[in-house]
């Protein structure tokens, strides 16, 4: 019998790379400070608190592969000593199992940027969770350089889908939709800015956690269907409500003021530079290697809208 694969963090994407796993037959172990209430039928289960070295590297003896689904309260003061602390955890583990490592990562450590995202951009000193996530990467990179350890990052923009209430398609817009509420943004919805379905982000990693050593030590981007403005997107999901499409945007100075008093806007407002324009993802490397059909933007966008009318608040 093989190792478990274990699977760090049971959000949304957690629970979609587990779904997949299991579908598949694999052996899995969730691991996180609580037991889930929903784990699937078999799915193993280990208490562990990443961010304590011994306690984590102890919650990872005995397993296959890890595969990190993370995801920290959206706090730029968080953020800043949990996922280089989380990251150290995982990288010591690796080293004492040999053990390989599939990141599930965002595009944050980019930074700002004009032209399409590539997987060769130099990582961002700009913006606090920006940086944080830029640390991350510079840890497993080194790692791995050094041969201490196997890493791979599997790198999606912002993901959406049945589920995924913590995104740009999430509870302020869709969810409003929904609702009968305006969509909330931070700028207006005018530029082409991709997105990634739940399912593709967990498939992909899925594809990486079986991918040869030699796909190890890089970067590989999560398909994304075809581009769209934002206002597109909600249009999409408007339609399906059968509802009016209304949106409400947030000037920078209104966030500002307001976050004074409000510590979630006062984290998102650095994060603008995703928002006030063109947000392009190029995956052409991942298409080359593995595969290159992503969900469908207007199968996603409706399944999503169905799900917040029926589960949203």
């Amino acid at each position: 019998m093989s190792n478990p694969l274990a699977v760090i963090g049971y959000g949304p994407l957690g629970k979609a790379i587990v779904s997949n796993l299991v579908s598949l037959g694999r052996e899995v172990l969730v691991l996180q400070r609580s037991r889930p209430h929903d784990l699937p039928p078999g799915v193993a289960f280990r208490t562990c608190n990443i961010l304590n070295h011994d306690e984590a590297i102890g919650a990872l003896h005995g397993t296959g592969q890890i595969i990190c689904a993370l995801g920290f309260p959206y706090l730029s003061s968080v953020w800043e000593t949990a996922w280089p602390c989380a990251m150290r955890s995982m990288l010591a583990a690796c080293s004492k199992y040999e053990l390989r490592l599939v990141l599930a990562d965002n595009l944050y450590m980019y930074g700002p940027q004009d032209a399409e995202l590539t997987e060769t951009l130099p990582l961002t000193k700009t913006g606090r969770k920006p940086r944080a996530r830029a640390e991350a990467t510079r840890l497993w990179q080194l790692a791995h350089e050094t041969q201490r350890a196997r890493v791979v990052s599997v790198r999606a923009p912002d993901f959406y889908g049945p589920g995924v209430e913590q995104s740009i398609l999430g509870t302020r817009t869709i969810g409003a939709l929904a609702k009968g509420r305006r969509a909330v943004l931070l700028e207006r919805p005018i530029f082409a800015h991709d997105v990634a379905h739940v399912r593709d982000f967990a498939r992909a990693v899925v594809t990486l956690v079986d991918a040869p050593d030699d796909a190890f030590g890089q970067a590989w981007h999560v398909p994304c269907d075809k581009t769209r403005t934002l206002r597109e997107l909600l249009q999409i999901a408007a339609d399906e409500l059968d509802a009016t499409y209304r949106i409400t945007v947030l000037p920078p100075f209104l966030t500002q003021f307001a976050g004074i008093f409000s510590p979630p806007l006062r984290e998102v407002d650095e994060m603008r530079f995703l928002f006030d324009r063109p947000y392009r993802v190029n995956w052409e490397k991942f298409k080359a290697r593995f595969w290159s059909d992503p969900i469908p933007i207007n199968q996603g966008i409706a399944e999503t809208a169905r799900w917040f009318q029926r589960n949203g608040t």
